[in-house]
């Protein structure tokens, strides 16, 4: 199959809860349109880096396909994101744009193509490929009314470790995206920082995978830490969760933590210790 003018329509269903009133409006245009902010940020896989090329951002306030509209000009596109660089707190503002208040049925992210695909110690950007069968996209319903005067924050976790996948032993890769989307108005966040102890120093550790588990012990997801060994899980729903770290050559690391809508819940920071022989 030829990929080459292939666009995969990804289409993101999301629950909505009025945030903050904005003032970017006229008084007259406020009670008319609504904000919208699409935050994109990624749990991230084994890679290098995963570079995705969005040609388009749209909503549908119809049930119709002909009810489609872009939320920026053609001239916005495109937006080009290594996934892997947005880790610790680092995020991508894909749209802060107003939009006509009242009900929202969708959301779709249009990829176009150039999307690419660097393995861990190797150079060689390979190319991401969509089967067929995704062209119609991931697709939510939404139902949702938007009122007039406020602003709407989601964030996009893009779930990189499950969105590719090796095609059998052809060295091959397709992208099959996962994203999980929360507002964030009904949302916390954890944060931490994981360290090792070096000659009797704490140093921070980069490139350690934290996962966070929910109260039924199934994963929610996960991120990496920075050169700092900081991390940062946004868009979780309030309740109680469980921070894991598994790492070759260092004892398992497994703590409770709670999720406040509205807050940032400090981890600390917390100390990995290598195995002992």
């Amino acid at each position: 199959m030829n990929f080459k003018n292939l666009k995969t329509y990804l289409i993101i269903g999301i629950s909505i809860m009025s945030l903050t009133f904005f003032n970017s409006c006229s008084d007259n245009d406020g009670e008319n349109t609504s904000r919208v902010q699409l935050k994109l940020v990624d749990a991230p896989g084994d890679y290098e880096e995963v570079n995705v090329v969005i040609t388009d951002i749209q909503y549908n306030s119809t049930e119709n396909e002909d009810g489609w509209q872009s939320f920026a000009p053609a001239e916005a596109y495109p937006i080009e994101v290594d996934l892997t660089e947005l880790i610790s707190g680092n995020s991508l503002l894909l749209t802060d744009q107003i939009i006509p208040s009242g009900m929202l049925k969708q959301i779709r992210l249009v990829l176009g193509d150039g999307n690419t695909l660097k393995l861990e110690g190797d150079d060689t950007l390979i190319p991401l490929s969509t089967p067929s069968a995704m062209q119609s996209g991931l697709k939510l319903n939404l139902n949702t009314e938007l009122e007039g005067g406020f602003t709407y924050t989601f964030i996009l976790d893009w779930v990189v470790s499950e969105s590719i996948v090796e095609s059998g032993s052809t060295g091959s890769y397709n992208l099959k995206p996962v994203i999980k989307v929360n507002a964030e108005v009904n949302s916390g966040s954890v944060s931490g920082t994981v360290v090792e102890n070096i000659e009797e120093v704490e140093t921070p550790m980069a490139d350690v995978t934290v996962e966070i588990y929910d109260a039924e012990d199934l994963k929610v997801t996960d991120t990496m830490t920075d050169e700092n060994g900081n991390f940062l899980f946004q868009g979780l729903e309030g309740g109680t969760y469980t921070l894991k770290i598994s790492r070759e050559g260092y004892n398992a690391y497994s703590a409770e933590t709670m999720v406040i809508v509205g807050e940032v819940t400090e981890a600390g920071t917390i100390l990995l210790t290598t195995v002992t022989p």
